[in-house]
């Protein structure tokens, strides 16, 4: 019996857990630091999804909740490679995929008004975690440069980004500690990159590929670096539920999905749709209580405080100048259920995230003009 120690992620959490694989005739047996079994899963139903450098990656295929093995081990790696027919390194898995994903599309095409009536929400949420993360990379590029159009409309190019001026730099250097803490931690398939912009809102928004928005009215109304951490490790969740590429595919329809599946994110305004969808988004009850609750997580892994995200949403919700987030905020009649679940939880290990220099740099990273 062949075996080595991994790393499992069970896509509900961000914690990560140290384990040890051992190859069983059933399939993979994954066992915890104690030898408790926690899952075997399957040959035929593992396939490889996108990893680091040297590391095999494989989760269950088809599966809602998105866990996650890592094997570092090369020769337990081949070993999985060998039992497993959809662990195939050499990209013919990820080709098969893309033409069966292009299979189903033609297919829900000719159903057409059906389809589009009662078929596009339950196709986006199935379709959405196939899509590959350098075509959900690319995409998430081109959506950029429309969205900054459409947030810039005095064409302000690249003053109108906070933190490049001399006197912001200091300023973009915490908000990139609070980044790359978090990014740290949430382990995500894909970079997190993140910026602020010189708008008045209370707003925060996650686009496809792992880019962040965040407002200069979010900035100015967060009063600790736990409140903003928290904003931001809630769009994180966004990110790794694939919220906005799933939105974008529901609202834009099969035309708009085969224009990523083609690349052609330039062609028929298929961009400028998106873009404007984003901008649009209201998320719903439960996609928004997921993402608190991946905050609430990760807040807890970085001993950050989990309950600072119900405190600046409450603030922002009962502030008539809050705009962006308040107005959000005050469409939903559960909003207080969410801030009363988010600080109901248990609250760890508090630390500073950022000392009071650094805090105070962040403040005004947007000071210039």
């Amino acid at each position: 019996m062949q075996s080595a120690s991994g790393t499992f992620l069970d896509g509900v959490t961000s914690a990560r857990h140290n384990v040890t694989v051992e190859l069983v005739p059933a399939g993979l047996q994954i066992r915890d630091a104690s030898g408790k079994a926690l899952a075997i899963w399957a040959y035929d139903c593992i396939e490889r999804v996108s990893g680091p450098a040297g590391i095999l990656r494989v989760a269950l295929a088809g599966n809602p909740v998105l866990a996650r093995l890592e094997i570092p081990d090369g020769e337990l790696a081949t070993a999985i490679d060998a039992c497993a027919a959809r662990v195939d390194r050499s990209g013919r898995t990820e080709r098969r995929m893309r033409r069966k994903v292009v299979a189903w599309s033609i297919a829900a095409v000719a159903s057409t008004v059906l389809v589009a009536v009662f078929g596009l929400p339950a196709i986006a949420t199935g379709l959405a975690p196939l899509i590959p993360y350098r075509v959900e990379r690319a995409f998430g590029d081109a959506v950029d440069a429309q969205i900054r159009v459409l947030l810039d409309p005095r064409g302000r190019g690249a003053d109108f980004e906070c933190g490049r001026g001399d006197s912001e730099k200091d300023g973009a250097a915490a908000l990139q500690k609070l980044i790359q803490m978090l990014e740290a931690t949430a382990d995500l398939p894909l970079p997190i990159h993140a910026k602020v912009v010189r708008r008045r809102d209370a707003n925060a928004f996650a686009l496809p590929g792992g880019r962040i928005y965040l407002f200069q009215g979010l900035i100015d109304r967060a009063q600790t670096p736990d409140e903003l951490a928290g904003v931001i490790a809630h769009e994180v969740g966004h990110v790794a539920h694939r919220d906005s590429t799933r939105y974008v595919l529901q609202a834009a329809g099969l035309s708009f999905f085969f224009g990523m599946l083609l690349g052609d994110f330039v062609g028929g305004g298929a961009v400028i749709m998106a873009s404007k969808t984003l901008l649009q988004v209201s998320y719903s009850r439960d996609v928004e209580t997921a993402a608190d609750a991946y905050s609430v997580d990760l807040m807890t892994e970085v001993f950050g405080d989990p309950h600072a995200l119900g405190t600046i949403l409450q603030r922002i919700a009962s502030d008539p100048d809050g705009m962006g987030w308040a107005k959000l905020l005050l469409d939903h009649p559960e909003t207080r259920d969410r801030i009363a679940a988010i600080t109901s939880t248990k609250r760890g290990t508090i630390k500073p995230l950022l000392d009071a220099a650094q805090w105070d740099a962040l403040k005004r990273i947007c000071s210039g003009p």
